[in-house]
C-alpha cells in the first residue's frame, strides 16, 4: 500500500469525519454517540468506553443497523481524575470505534486501521509499533501468532522489516516493531484482566498500536525512568498508545474458564485526541486544538505560559482544562454538581479545578469563560453544547462561586493543623465543602495520609445525630400510609409528569419526602422556576386531578416496564419484577404518567383534591425543590 502523508494535520472535526467516512466506505453504518450516562445500565455510573453501549450485540443480539458499525463515542472515566496531570490522561475523551459483529475479523481489521492511520491521518509507518497477546497457559488461550504475522506482512508492504519480540519489558526494544505482552497489557474487557472478570462478561486478546514520539524521556537526568529498560508499554513518555483492536471472542464461564462466543467480533477503539497529537508529532494531548483554546484563557488569567511552565504549574493547567471540559460535557448530558452519584463526580471536577487555579494565581471567576470556549470547540459534533451554554454556565458558575467563598477559609484552616486526620477531613467536608479526595490530595502533597475509616466514622456519627434530631419533626415517608400521605404519593407522580411537560425531558427525580402536612419533591433543573412556570405546573396537576383519571397497577419484568416507557430514576433499587403505576388511559400511549413505584396510591386522581405549590427553592447546583400542599 502506498504512503501519502497528509499536510498540514487534519483538524479535530476533519479527523473525526475522516474516520467515520473511511469505515462507511467499507460497509459500516455510522451511529451517533450515546450519552455519558449509560442507558438502563445500573452497573456503572458513566459511559467509560466506546464498547459499553455495544455489549449486548457483542454477545450475539442483532444490532438494528447490521453487523458493521462505526462511531465516535463520548466517554468519561471518573477513576482517571487523579491521573490527569501528564501528557496523555484526560477524564473526558472521544473514542473512535468500529465494530464487526460476527462479520470480518483480524485479516480485514489490522490492514484497514493501518491504512487509515498512514494514508488518511498521515502518520509515518516507521513511527508505528504494535503489540499482541502473548497467550496464557493458565487461561488455556493461545498466543496470537496470527496477528503478529499479519502485522509483519503489513509493515513489509511499506518496506519495513518488522521483528517480532517477546519479553521486551525485561530486555528492551531489541530492534523490534511487534511485541508480545501478557493479559495485563494485551487483553481487554470492561473489568480488566481475565481473573477479575465476572461470569458472563465478554473479553478477548487485543493488538495495540503505539506512535513513537521520538522523545526518550527516560534518558533525561531528572527522569524517574533514566535507569529503566525502555519498551513500548513503559511509562517514560516516548510511546503514545493511539489505538486498540480487541478481538472480542471469549466469555467467562461460572467456573472461571473461558468459552468462545458464537461469533468472532472486532471492537476497535482509538482515542481521537491521541491520534490528533500523533498527527502533530507532539506527545502532549493538551497541545492539540481540542485543548489549546482553553489553555489560552488560562494563560491570560494566570499571566504564565503553558509551554514555559515548570512541571507543577503545567499540571495545574492540565487539571483545570481537563476538569472544566469534562464538567461541561457532563452538564450537557444533565449531570450537574451535587453530593450524590454522578453529580458528586461533577462537583469534584469543578472544585478541584478551582483549587488548582488558585495554585497558579487565578483568583477571579473564570469557569464561564472556559465553558464558552469548550462549546465552540465542539460546536460541530455536539451542537447541544452551544444550545445549552447559558444554562450550563449559570449552574457551574454558581458552583464556582459557592466553593470559591469557602476555599480560602478551608485552606487557612488546613494551615493550622499539623496532621490531616479523618476527623479534620470530615470537618472540611461539612464546613467548607472539601471533597474527601481533595483533602487527601493535599495531605499527600504534605507527605501525610487521611484515614478514610476515621472520616467515615465521623460522617456516620453526624448522620445519626441529624437523624435523631429530626425524627420527631415529621411523621413521614412511605411508612405512614394514611389517607393523606396516599393522596400526596399519587400527587407526586402528577407533579413529576407536569414538570417534565412544562420544563422539558431533562427533569429527573432526585428525591422526595411525604408527610401528613405536605409533599416535597427534588428534581434536576438549572435555575429557579419563574412565577409563570410554577403556575403552569400547579394548573396542570390540578387539571389532571379534575379529569378524575384512573390509576392502574401492573407487575412486570423491569426490562418490559422500561421498554413500555416507564420512568425510573433510581433503577438499581428495583428488583427484576417491578410494580408499575400508570395514570390515564393505558391503550397505546395515552397515559400521562407511568412509573416504577412501590408506594400506596389512590384509585382515581379525583380523590386527591385541589393541591397548591407553596414553595420552590434550590437544593444544590442543578437541583430544585418544590413543596405542595392539599387544600
Amino acid at each position: 500500500m502506498s504512503h501519502t502523508p497528509v499536510t498540514p494535520p487534519l483538524s479535530p472535526d476533519q479527523l473525526r469525519q475522516a474516520y467515520l467516512d473511511f469505515y462507511a466506505q467499507r460497509g459500516h453504518v455510522i451511529v451517533p454517540s450515546a450519552a455519558l450516562i449509560p442507558d438502563n445500565d445500573p452497573t456503572t455510573l458513566f459511559t467509560g468506553s466506546g464498547m459499553q453501549p455495544m455489549v449486548p450485540y457483542l454477545l450475539g443480539a442483532s444490532h438494528p443497523q447490521g453487523t458493521r458499525i462505526v462511531d465516535s463515542q463520548k466517554c468519561f472515566r471518573s477513576q482517571d481524575i487523579e491521573e490527569v496531570g501528564d501528557n496523555r490522561h484526560t477524564t473526558f475523551f472521544e473514542m473512535l470505534g468500529n465494530w464487526s459483529l460476527g462479520d470480518y475479523f483480524k485479516t480485514e481489521q489490522l490492514p484497514w486501521i493501518f491504512e487509515f492511520l498512514t494514508q488518511k491521518v498521515g502518520l509515518k509507518p516507521d513511527r508505528i509499533y504494535v503489540t499482541v497477546f502473548r497467550g496464557s497457559e493458565e487461561l488455556d488461550i493461545p498466543r496470537d501468532v496470527e496477528s503478529a504475522l499479519l502485522w509483519q506482512d503489513i509493515f513489509k508492504q511499506v518496506g519495513l522489516t518488522a521483528n517480532i519480540i517477546d519479553l521486551s519489558e525485561q530486555n528492551g526494544m531489541q530492534d523490534g516493531r511487534i511485541f508480545y505482552y501478557d493479559q495485563k497489557k494485551n487483553w481487554w474487557s470492561r473489568s480488566g484482566v481475565p481473573q477479575s472478570m465476572p461470569a458472563g462478561e465478554p473479553g478477548g486478546p487485543d493488538s495495540e498500536i503505539f506512535f513513537d514520539c521520538g522523545i526518550e524521556r527516560q534518558l533525561h537526568q531528572h527522569s524517574a525512568f533514566k535507569d529503566t529498560v525502555c519498551h513500548v508499554n513503559c511509562d517514560c513518555g516516548r510511546f503514545l498508545e493511539i489505538g486498540n483492536s480487541v478481538f472480542m471472542q471469549y466469555r467467562k464461564k461460572l467456573d472461571g474458564s473461558f468459552e468462545e462466543l458464537a461469533q468472532q467480533n472486532v471492537d476497535f477503539g482509538g482515542g481521537l485526541i491521541r491520534i490528533l497529537a500523533a498527527s502533530h508529532q507532539d506527545p502532549d494531548v493538551f497541545a492539540t486544538p481540542l485543548f489549546r483554546p482553553v489553555l489560552d484563557i488560562i494563560e491570560q488569567l494566570s499571566h504564565q505560559k503553558y509551554q514555559d511552565a515548570d512541571e507543577t504549574t503545567k499540571r495545574s493547567f492540565q487539571v483545570i482544562a481537563d476538569h472544566l471540559k469534562a464538567a461541561t460535557m457532563l452538564a450537557a448530558d444533565q449531570v450537574f454538581p451535587s453530593n450524590k452519584e454522578q453529580g458528586y463526580a461533577a462537583r469534584r471536577l469543578v472544585r478541584r479545578a478551582i483549587r488548582f487555579a488558585k495554585m497558579i494565581g487565578i483568583e477571579q471567576p473564570f469557569v464561564a469563560d472556559i465553558i464558552s470556549v469548550v462549546a465552540e470547540i465542539y460546536a460541530q459534533p455536539y451542537p447541544e453544547l452551544l444550545a445549552q451554554k447559558t444554562r450550563i454556565s449559570e449552574v457551574l458558575s454558581t458552583e464556582e462561586e459557592k466553593f470559591r467563598k469557602t476555599l480560602s477559609k478551608g485552606l487557612k484552616e488546613l494551615e493550622k493543623v499539623p496532621e490531616l486526620t479523618g476527623e479534620i477531613a470530615f470537618k472540611l467536608y461539612e464546613t467548607y465543602g472539601f471533597p474527601l479526595e481533595l483533602t487527601q490530595e493535599i495531605a499527600i502533597e504534605r507527605g501525610q495520609n487521611v484515614d478514610r475509616t476515621q472520616f467515615q466514622a465521623a460522617f456516620e456519627t453526624h448522620k445519626n445525630t441529624s437523624r435523631t434530631a429530626s425524627a420527631g419533626k415529621f411523621k413521614g415517608g412511605l411508612a405512614d400510609q394514611s389517607e393523606i400521605t396516599t393522596k400526596y404519593h399519587t400527587a407526586t407522580h402528577l407533579l413529576h409528569a407536569a414538570l417534565r411537560l412544562q420544563l422539558g425531558p431533562h427533569i429527573q427525580q432526585k428525591g422526595s419526602n411525604l408527610t401528613v402536612e405536605r409533599l416535597r419533591f427534588d428534581f434536576s433543573h438549572p435555575q429557579a422556576l419563574t412565577a409563570e412556570e410554577i403556575s403552569a405546573v400547579e394548573h396542570q396537576v390540578n387539571e389532571w386531578i379534575e379529569q378524575d383519571l384512573f390509576l392502574t397497577q401492573e407487575s412486570l419484568p423491569k426490562s418490559q416496564a422500561l421498554a413500555q416507557g416507564a420512568v425510573a430514576f433510581f433503577l438499581d433499587k428495583y428488583p427484576d419484577q417491578v410494580s408499575v403505576y400508570t395514570i390515564g388511559d393505558t391503550p397505546v400511549s395515552d397515559w400521562i404518567s407511568k412509573e416504577l413505584c412501590g408506594g400506596p396510591h389512590v384509585e382515581r386522581t379525583g380523590q386527591i383534591g385541589h393541591i397548591s405549590v407553596i414553595k420552590e427553592q434550590a437544593v444544590s447546583a442543578g437541583v430544585r425543590r418544590v413543596y405542595m400542599q392539599l387544600g
